[in-house]
């Protein structure tokens, strides 16, 4: 294979691996406790999985907790693991305001000035004095992933959601890219009901780096 023949086969199979489909990962309300909190709550219990999810090493625990706020409850939220050095409760602005909670929009982490929760388990109860997020949607990638899409960690891209009832481009998308990351698309569950991406045909496809 000549030189001009083999660019253009290479050139032609990248293109493809840039337009497949990328893994669309609904994000229900959920919460990562840290050690200390874990066992304050569910005291003597090892956390136990559930159910493994998509990124290497994370999971659903079967242990959930009730959210409790100046305005409401949430009742059920599942705890991810393993366990964290922070703890950090994500919600959606429709729970934001079940519970009567200003959660600001922030990357996971990022909890400097967030407002806090009280927690409730069948064992204890404690009060988070911060920790509470909108998570800002975000996609996961492996650093070839990052090299094939042309993108770094901490571009904002823009993606499109497909296979639903309706296709709808979110823009503002985080790019977050780790040796640890598998392809993914993070949205929340009221960004999944506004694309009506409840349907396990549902994809993402990115329309352009920003």
């Amino acid at each position: 294979m000549d030189k001009q023949l083999l660019e253009t086969t290479v050139s032609k199979v990248l293109d493809e691996m840039r337009e497949r489909p990328i893994p669309l990962g609904v994000s229900s309300r959920h919460i990562h406790l840290s050690a200390k909190d874990y066992a304050r709550l569910f005291p003597g219990q090892p956390i136990s999985e559930k159910k493994a999810l998509l990124q290497p090493g994370q999971y659903a625990a079967d242990q959930t907790v009730t959210l409790a706020g100046p305005k409401g409850e949430l009742n059920n939220v599942r705890l991810l693991g393993p366990l964290r050095n922070v703890s950090q409760v994500e919600i959606s602005r429709t729970d934001a305001r079940t519970l009567g909670i200003a959660a600001p929009l922030r990357m996971s982490g990022n909890l400097s000035g967030t407002p806090g929760v009280r927690l409730i388990s069948p064992y204890g109860e404690l009060d988070l004095t911060s920790g509470v997020i909108v998570a800002q949607r975000h996609l996961h990638m492996s650093p070839l992933d990052a090299l094939i899409l042309r993108v770094a960690h901490g571009d904002s891209v823009s993606v499109a959601i497909e296979g639903g009832e309706r296709r709808l481009i979110f823009d503002n998308v985080a790019v977050r890219v780790s040796p640890d990351m598998r392809l993914e698309m993070h949205i929340d569950t009221d960004e999944a009901n506004a694309a009506g991406a409840d349907s396990p045909q549902a994809f993402a496809t990115l329309v352009t780096p920003r």
